[in-house]
Order: structure tokens, then C-alpha cells, then sequence
């Protein structure tokens, strides 16, 4: 299972990475060359990601695993 840690340490190496709480304090949000490249919930609860995606390979990995859904 993937860790909040493990996520960010994984996201802030991108080279041109930026942290951010833009929205509000419960949804980490890391830019990438100034354009949003995944979105973290650090709310209790289980941990969620959303991250940016072609959209015709989103199709296709959400018909491949069960775990991914729409953000």
C-alpha cells in the first residue's frame, strides 16, 4: 500500500515540482512546470489521488483496474 510519504517524496522529485494547498487544507495538490499533476487528499480517511491523465488512457486503465474511478 502507498503511503502519503511514499506519494510525495515520488511527486516532489519531478523535476519542477511544486506543493501547494490551494483549495483548502485537506487537499495537497503538487504542480508540475505550473500545471496541477496530482491531487492528494490528506483528510482521515483512506487515501485518495487524483492524477492528470490522457483522457483516452484514463478509459482505459479504469476498464482495466477495478480501483481506478473518475476524479
Amino acid at each position: 500500500m502507498t503511503s502519503l510519504e511514499q506519494l510525495r517524496a515520488y511527486s516532489g522529485e519531478k523535476p519542477g515540482s511544486r506543493e501547494d494547498f490551494p483549495f483548502d487544507f485537506d487537499t495537497l495538490v503538487f504542480k508540475v512546470g505550473g500545471k496541477l499533476s496530482a491531487c492528494i487528499s490528506v483528510a482521515t480517511g483512506p487515501l485518495r489521488v487524483n492524477l492528470t491523465c490522457e483522457p483516452e488512457l484514463a478509459v482505459l486503465l479504469r476498464n482495466q483496474y477495478e480501483a481506478i474511478t473518475p476524479g
